[in-house]
């Protein structure tokens, strides 16, 4: 009588491989399409969308800036649906605000939505500030690439004129860049530098020259002559582009430009100064958008540095300091320990299992569940980034578990007489509940960390489904994959062929464990014991450890961030700046850092930064870490200006050299300052792991307050919108219009 064919998976595979093979090869096709089509990036996906607003108000001063600018502008954002937290910034001529929305937020969206408020409220705004700039991205956040640009032959003015009408362009049409902010760049201008005793003689006001002046680009759309024929457009032009012909025009009567002013062009007043290696260049801040990948943003990057240098003969664009560096290195790194843990695995199973046929069958199911689970990474929409690859890394150990337990019963099967393919159903449909519950039990206990919350949620989030993805394909590979390959490649009896001092090693190593095992049995209550003993240990252990979100990294960049006191120009923190390219000159000469990029003033004109991208990290002994503990001290004894180093972390924490961020909160800004210098000096009495705290308010800044009497102002028949503007123009300079000279503004 013939016994009863079973249709469950293990009979399934031996006697179906090719249905077995093509269905495994699926896999494997659908992981290598996957592999092309994932991004790749450092970490998963954390960023929460961010948008800022960025506002400038020529001469307002910072309490000027917060009462009639950011306070309105704060107001309106505040409508906004999906805001987590909204914190602003003002400072002299100019204010930020930068807004957080909650995971989920659509950005584009939320900036539309950002950019209605404030337009509701525009027509509120005083009338000389500037347009106001919505950008999605962090406006403090650290470039992802920066560029410099120099030349041997052309000026300021021109290389300027290049940079932002060409290049600029250029760089933010590339698809994830929020923004490029510029330093170093030195418009050209035409300058009328009023004298005052000449104004005075003709009887004349700085109003009077300005209204003259705002009559120079004269170009007036003046409508058209229609025939049955033809139309003709009638222009009135009157516009003046150059010095002389600016000079030329009448304020009053007779009285020209030229008689109570110097007209020229020249170089706009320098409010950054940016060097590289010492040199004067221009420079260029990448940022990227919320959401948006660093490495596509590079590569695109990179491709347009190399487009320019080849359009443009007269310049050159250098790459002073690129975030994807250190991600592709990372990157690396994870895959050659994913090769090595492979590698290790199989050379482990040879070792234990004696035979190379029987190793070539968990060698196989290795990489085909691997492969599949960068399917299972595309489906979920998650990235190949370090925790992904490093969950493989893990992975790569319990893939082979199910392998090595469905080919372990079978070669003992095989052993015990029977014939291979036999030995391969009956061997795996023995433990094939246990394979099954195995991949429960696991799949129960990694799915739980992707519902963790907060950042940190966030980012294991895509680590522990694609660990429960590669369990779940591994334990399908070992139950259809396996025994249809060890049907064949097992033979019936095979026994181990290593050397018999490892056999005898091993059978040692057996019957020790057979000992130790029945001296555990015969006294439980001590094996519980110590078990319990082992525990109390390890959460005595846990509470001594350090608790950080990330560990130190070295980036092979560090980060150097001066500031001055209020009031200081832009000359004092240029030479606070050398003092530090001084002490970093040094690194230059040992060949441990390639470079150092200063940008002074960018911000404010008492802040400078110092960017030194270090050698490679097999090409220098000391770490980053080293560099900048060796720098800390002699860069903190520079007088006059507090210099912090860091290096930068993954998650972009701790940036400024910051750790721990307090808001007070309160009505009155003096109130609040008194209670902020006093929670300082608590907390470097009470907490030494905190030092140097910082209160981002300072009301030092110098100022010169000019007190008007209303009424005598209006016996002497000086009207306040002539006041303002003569005191702008001969404080500060006043920028009346733009011209068009030859087709630029």
């Amino acid at each position: 009588m013939q016994a009863p064919q079973h249709n469950d998976l293990p009979s399934l595979s031996v006697r179906r491989p090719v249905l077995v093979l093509v269905v495994n090869l699926l896999v494997i096709l659908a992981g290598l399409a996957a592999l092309i089509a994932a991004e790749v990036r450092e970490l998963p996906n954390v960023d929460r969308p961010v948008v800022s607003v960025r506002v400038d108000f020529p001469g307002a001063s910072p309490e000027t800036m917060d009462a009639e600018v950011i306070s309105l502008l704060e107001g309106a954002v505040a409508r906004v649906s999906g805001i987590d937290r909204i914190r602003s910034a003002s400072e002299e001529n100019n204010g930020r605000i930068h807004v957080e929305f909650r995971p989920g937020v659509d950005l584009d969206s939320a900036a539309a939505d950002v950019r209605e408020a404030i337009s509701q409220v525009a027509r509120r705004l005083p009338d000389r500030v500037e347009q106001v700039v919505v950008v999605k991205a962090d406006d403090d956040a650290q470039a992802v690439v920066s560029l410099a640009v120099q030349s041997n032959s052309l000026t300021e003015e021109n290389l300027t004129r290049i940079v932002e009408k060409d290049i600029v362009p250029m760089l933010v049409s590339i698809d994830g860049v929020a923004d490029v902010q510029l330093s170093g760049t030195r418009q050209r201008v035409l300058r009328v530098s009023l004298d005052p005793m000449r104004l005075t003689s003709y009887g004349l006001s700085v109003s009077d020259v300005a209204i003259a002046l705002r009559q120079a680009p004269f170009d007036v759309p003046a409508g058209s002559f229609r025939s049955a024929e033809q139309q003709l457009i009638v222009r009135a032009d009157a516009t003046a582009v150059d010095a002389d012909e600016v000079a030329d025009i009448i304020i009053r009567d007779t009285v020209r430009v030229g008689d109570v002013a110097s007209v020229y062009f020249g170089p706009e007043d320098a409010e950054s100064l940016s060097r590289l290696n010492g040199r004067p260049v221009l420079g260029l801040n990448v940022l990227r958008q919320a959401n948006s990948n660093t490495i596509e943003i590079s590569d695109g990057i990179m491709a347009t540095v190399d487009r320019i240098n080849e359009r443009f003969d007269n310049l050159e664009i250098l790459v002073t300091d690129d975030q994807a560096l250190f991600i592709r290195n990372s990157v690396t790194q994870v895959l050659i320990t994913l090769g090595l843990s492979m590698a290790i695995v199989v050379a482990t199973i040879w070792l234990f299992m004696g035979s190379l046929r029987a190793t070539l069958v968990p060698g196989i199911a290795i990489p085909v569940s691997l492969i599949g689970v960068i399917a299972a990474i595309w489906l979920f929409g998650f990235s190949i980034n370090i925790l992904t690859l490093l969950a493989l890394v893990l992975a790569t150990g319990l893939v082979v578990d199910d392998a090595i337990v469905v080919l372990e019963n079978i070669q003992r099967q095989s052993v015990e007489g029977m014939k291979p393919r036999a030995a391969a159903v009956i061997g795996t449909r023995q433990v094939f509940f246990a394979v099954v519950a195995t991949t429960a039990v696991l799949v129960s206990v990694f799915v739980p960390i992707s519902f963790l919350g907060g950042t940190t949620g966030l980012l294991f989030r895509e680590f522990g489904i694609v660990l429960a993805s590669a369990v779940i394909i591994s334990s399908f590979v070992a139950l259809s994959l396996v025994p249809a390959a060890a049907a064949r490649l097992v033979k019936a009896g095979t026994r181990s062929h290593l050397p018999k001092s490892i056999t005898n090693l091993g059978v040692a190593i057996a019957n020790g464990y057979r000992r130790s095992l029945s001296v555990v049995l015969d006294h439980p209550w001590v094996t519980v014991a110590a078990a319990l003993l082992f525990a109390g240990g390890a959460g005595l252990a846990y509470k001594s450890l350090d608790q950080e979100l990330v560990p130190p990294e070295d980036r092979g960049t560090l980060r150097i961030l001066a500031s001055g006191p209020d009031g200081v120009g832009l000359g004092y923190m240029d030479r606070q700046t050398l003092q530090v390219e001084e002490l970093l000159q040094p690194l230059l000469d040992s060949g441990e850092a390639r470079g150092v990029y200063s940008v002074v003033g960018n911000w404010d004109p008492n802040r400078s930064f110092v960017s030194v991208p270090l050698a490679d990290w097999g090409q220098r002994e000391r770490s980053q870490q080293e560099i900048s503990d060796d720098l800390r001290g002699r860069l903190a004894a520079i007088p006059g200006a507090r210099v912090f180093v860091w290096g930068g972390n993954s998650l972009n924490l701790r940036r400024w050299g910051s750790g721990l961020r307090v808001a007070l909160l309160g009505n009155d800004y003096d109130e609040i300052f008194e209670a902020a210098k006093q929670y300082a000096e608590a907390i470097e009495e009470r907490v030494p792991e905190l030092t140097r705290p910082r209160i981002s308010f300072d009301p030092t800044q110098p100022q010169l307050s000019v007190e008007i009497d209303r009424r005598r102002a209006a016996d002497l028949g000086v009207d306040f919108q002539g006041l303002a503007a003569t005191l702008r123009a001969m404080i500060d300079g006043d920028e009346l219009i733009d011209l068009n000279i030859d087709d630029e503004a």
